[in-house]
C-alpha cells in the first residue's frame, strides 16, 4: 500500500491510499470507520489492514477521487518527531573532506541523530522558502522509515518489524548557518530548523520487496535541481541498516507509532559533497526533484 494524506476538492484534509490514478479516502469508502489523519490510522494499523482488505475487495469501491483532483500533502504533516541519522559513509566521508576533516572513529563504533523540527514538515510538491539570513542553501537526499508501533530496547534484529513504512525525504540545509553554530560544538540546529520534506507516500514494506538483494533494499536514489541529474547513489549502500538505527533511537527510550527516522544523506546526494563547483547554492525559482525506486518523486521549489 501507498498511504497518503491529501486536501479534497473541498479543502478538507483527509488521509487514504494510492490506487494507480486515484486516490481513496479511507474515512470516505469506510463510511466513517477508519480515520481522517493518517497518523491515527497508523496507532491502530493492525486492526486497520484487514479491514481495508476487504475494502480493496469491493467491486464498486466508494471514495475513489482522481489524483488530479487532490492536492497531496506530506503523507504525515505532523510526525511525533523526526530523527535523522548520518548513516551513509560515503557521504560522510566526502563531506568532512571537504572541510579538512577525517571520519573520527566514533562514527564506527555508533550511529548518530540528531532531533529536527517536526513542526515544519513539507508536502511533495509544496515550495520552499529560502530562510532570509542563508546563502548557502542545500537539498539532502534520503530515506525516512516512519514507526508503526510502540517499543522501548528494540533490538536490530527485530526492529523491522515497528516499521510502518518508507518515504523520500529531504533534509533541507542552510549550510552557511549550520557551519556557524556548529563550530560551537552543538547542532545543528537552526540550519536545519526551517523545512523538512516527505513523502510523496508512506509506501508498505511488502511494496518493496521485489528490491531485496542480499538483505537490503536496491533502491536507486537520484536528486535533479532544474532538470539537471546531480546525485545518483543507491540504498544499498547504507553502512548502518534501519535496523541499527531504531535499536540505537530505541535504547533507554520509547518510540511511539508516527515517529520519522531519516537515513541521512546517501553518497553524492548534496551540494555540499559535490562542491560548488558543480553546482552553485539553491536560488529562488529552482526546482528540486528527488526520486527513489519503489518509493516515487517529491518536487519542490525554491521561493
Amino acid at each position: 500500500m501507498k498511504y497518503i494524506t491529501f486536501k479534497n476538492v473541498n479543502g478538507e484534509q483527509r488521509a487514504g491510499w494510492l490506487d494507480g490514478e486515484y486516490v481513496v479516502d479511507m474515512f470516505e469508502a469506510s463510511e466513517g470507520r477508519l480515520p481522517k489523519d493518517l497518523l491515527d490510522f497508523i496507532e491502530q494499523q493492525e486492526e486497520h489492514h484487514s479491514y481495508i482488505n476487504q475494502l480493496n475487495a469491493l467491486p464498486n469501491q466508494k471514495g475513489k477521487h482522481l489524483l488530479s483532483d487532490v492536492h497531496l500533502l506530506a503523507p504525515l504533516p505532523r510526525p511525533k518527531s523526526v530523527r535523522d541519522f548520518y548513516a551513509f559513509e560515503e557521504h560522510v566521508r566526502t563531506a568532512r573532506a571537504r572541510r579538512g576533516l577525517e571520519v573520527v572513529p566514533e562514527w564506527y563504533e555508533i550511529p548518530v541523530f540528531y532531533f529536527t523540527n517536526h513542526l515544519a514538515i513539507k508536502g511533495p510538491n509544496d515550495l520552499i522558502t529560502k530562510p532570509v539570513e542563508c546563502e548557502w542553501l542545500d537539498y539532502e537526499l534520503e530515506i525516512a522509515c516512519i514507526i508503526g508501533k510502540e517499543g522501548k530496547d528494540i533490538k536490530a534484529e527485530e526492529a523491522d518489524s515497528y516499521i510502518f513504512g518508507y518515504c523520500v525525504m529531504n533534509d533541507w540545509s542552510a549550510r552557511d548557518l549550520q557551519a556557524k553554530e556548529m563550530k560551537v560544538g552543538l547542532g545543528p540546529a537552526k540550519g536545519k530548523d526551517f523545512a523538512t520534506t516527505i513523502g510523496p507516500s508512506i509506501v508498505t514494506k511488502d511494496e518493496l520487496d521485489p528490491y531485496l538483494n542480499n538483505g537490503k533494499y536496491d533502491l536507486s536514489m537520484k536528486a535533479r535541481v532544474n532538470g539537471k541529474l546531480l546525485s545518483q547513489g543507491n540504498f544499498q549502500d547504507i553502512y548502518y541498516t534501519f535496523g541499527q538505527m531504531i535499536e540505537r533511537a530505541s535504547t533507554g527510550v520509547t518510540l511511539y507509532p508516527g515517529e520519522v527516522i531519516g537515513s541521512g544523506t546517501v553518497g553524492t546526494g548534496c551540494i555540499l559533497e559535490l562542491g560548488t563547483e558543480v553546482h552553485r547554492w539553491l536560488e529562488p525559482g529552482d526546482k528540486v526533484e528527488l526520486e527513489i525506486t519503489g518509493l516515487g518523486k517529491i518536487v519542490n521549489t525554491i521561493k
